[in-house]
């Protein structure tokens, strides 16, 4: 007789190696049979109780969590210096938060009793479940399967349905791949059908090439965290960067996300006036990540920002809009957490929904127009698909301004370099991304990495880049048909389920 810990054990393994297996070079693949084997061992226990069910389910979403997320340690502890068991305590807590929407979605291979179409249903609930991970308290939809898939089967349908369009279909397909040695035909048919699907949508192309390719530098000066908090490194980081951009002239420079870690008004004397002069000499445009100042309600309160400095022209300024919890903003009723801990937290101003692209202005040719986003703002596809789909001019281009030197030697930057590859395919433009300590690189409007710096290393990328025009499906419409999708299978599949 199995010991009752075995399966929870099994699960929490099956879970991790699910998270592990998205650092494979065919991790989008190599999931897919992972999560057969999860279905299986969760089919076993059909008999018992929803509530043993469900926590069957939080086992595996904890263990897959836990190995995905583990870097947020380095920051906490590592980096801010908060107590390494509050830290460990810290991650196992978001860990098993996230992993309730698994378990969610999981138990619904319960509920329906595993029917003919529980592949369809247990796909949906996913979705679902998803999606609420990406909107509930700000949302945190980090490590979804769907950026996987950038290495995966199912990249090709991003651009129609998005990245939970990918989700889906990884979910559907592993589950007629466990049921292959019950009905070999009808799942074999819904394998192949949706392989052979999805790769002739992939050759339809809704962006194309716009004006002449443009030089662009993205610098990558490798800083320690840690050196952010002493005046003379900082003073020394804003040298480097400072005599970086005037080293060479480029169509457009960009510098990483708080690269200038001061107060934009309390910079050196005279550092942005030099660099606008170097704009106004040299035909470059310029993007600075910098600590914004506004002001609010109660006072002035600092941004994450993004500041753009082009040929005679007035400065562009872009703040950050989606704030990470407790390292950006302190959540509501958590003030006494900080307090009583003393951790090192900031508590950004939250930047305007409706911020308009950066303008890359290019002699005798066209203004190419760049959809900003900064740090871990590109996990929310949506978001950024909405921001492109209401912007009165068109988008060429996207740039993500980022510091990953809060989580050290991990996988994290990994992590969100797939990201970037997903919201490249899903809006059909190509992407800079600008990094403190990696993954600095170039994508192309199909998300594939063009140009890369290797990690901790201080060095330029310098290249041309092609900027595109258009929308695609998903631009137009986010997110809004393939949660129709799913929410009427479920509807659908309650109904049957009264019924028999």
């Amino acid at each position: 007789m199995r010991s009752p810990i075995a399966l929870p054990l099994i699960l929490f393994t099956l879970g991790a190696l699910l998270a592990g297996s998205a650092e494979l070079t065919y991790g989008g693949w190599t999931q897919i049979p992972i999560l057969s084997i999860v279905w299986w061992q969760l089919s076993r226990e059909q008999s018992r109780s929803l509530k043993h069910y469900f926590f069957l389910s939080l086992a595996f979403g904890i263990g897959y969590f836990v190995v995905g997320l583990w870097w947020l340690y380095i920051s906490m502890h590592d980096v801010g210096g908060i107590n390494a068991l509050l830290s460990c305590v810290a991650v196992f807590l978001l860990s098993a938060y996230l992993a309730i929407y698994i378990a969610g979605a999981c138990a619904s291979i319960r509920i329906f009793n595993n029917t003919k179409f529980m592949g369809l249903l247990l796909a949906s609930s996913w979705v679902i479940f998803e999606y609420l991970r990406g909107e509930i308290f700000t949302g945190f939809p980090w490590m979804g399967l769907a950026e996987t898939q950038v290495n995966g089967p199912f990249a090709p349908i991003a651009p129609w349905l998005g990245g939970l369009a990918c989700t889906f279909l990884v979910v559907l397909i592993s589950w007629e791949l466990f049921q292959l040695k019950k009905r070999v035909v009808f799942s074999s048919v819904v394998i192949i059908g949706a392989l052979g699907l999805v790769q002739i949508a992939g050759l339809v192309s809704f962006t194309q090439p716009t004006g002449e390719p443009m030089s662009v530098r993205l610098i990558q000066g490798n800083f320690e965290q840690s050196l952010k908090f002493n005046p003379q490194a900082i003073g020394q980081q804003i040298y480097f960067y400072e005599t970086a951009i005037q080293s060479t002239p480029a169509d457009l420079i960009i510098i990483p996300e708080t690269a200038f870690p001061w107060p934009q008004n309390h910079l050196p004397s005279g550092l942005l006036s030099r660099l606008q002069e170097f704009s106004n000499t040299s035909s470059s445009n310029i993007l600075l990540g910098l600590i914004g100042e506004v002001s609010e309600k109660n006072g002035l309160q600092y941004t994450n920002r993004a500041t753009g400095l082009s040929p005679n022209t007035a400065q562009y300024q872009y703040d950050k809009i989606h704030l990470v919890p407790f390292g950006e903003f302190i959540p509501p009723g958590f003030h006494w957490f900080v307090k009583a801990f003393n951790v090192p937290l900031s508590d950004f101003a939250r930047g305007s929904i409706t911020q308009t692209p950066f303008n890359v202005l290019r002699q005798k040719q066209e203004t190419i127009r760049a959809a900003i986003t900064i740090c871990y703002e590109d996990v929310f596809g949506d978001e950024l698909a909405s921001r492109i789909r209401n912007n009165t001019e068109p988008t060429n281009l996207l740039i993500n301004l980022t510091n990953l030197a809060w989580f050290g030697q991990s996988q994290a930057p990994t992590q969100q370099l797939r990201l970037s590859q997903l919201r490249s395919l899903e809006t059909g433009l190509p992407a800079l991304r600008a990094t403190n300590t990696g993954i600095t690189s170039v994508l192309g409007h199909d998300g594939k990495v063009l140009q890369s710096l290797p990690e901790f290393t201080q060095a330029t990328l310098s290249t041309q880049v092609q900027a595109y025009s258009g929308k695609t499906p998903y631009v137009i419409w986010g997110n809004f048909p393939i949660l129709i999708i799913s929410c009427l299978m479920l509807i659908w599949g309650l109904v049957r389920q009264r019924r028999f």
